[in-house]
């Protein structure tokens, strides 16, 4: 099943076109509002260097999961 998702305001201008692929193994400054400085910094601390490494990390994993959380538990 294909599947298509708008990510034009989620990416710089330069990701736009590419494969997904590309997209998960480039530098999380590929994402719109994502810095150099930024970027460089996430790798300084915590190793990560690609938008995959970003996505996968516990983390952020676990950060993502309890705001999904907030206001389903008693």
């Amino acid at each position: 099943m294909a599947v298509s998702v708008d990510l034009s305001k989620a990416l710089d201008k330069a990701f736009e076109d590419k494969s997904l692929k590309e997209i998960l193994d480039a530098s999380p400054a590929a994402l719109a509002g994502v810095t150099d400085a930024t970027a460089e910094k996430l790798q300084e601390a915590l190793g990560i260097k690609t938008i995959r490494e970003l996505g996968s990390n516990k983390f952020f994993a676990v950060a993502g999961v309890l705001v999904a959380l907030e206001g389903k538990t008693d």
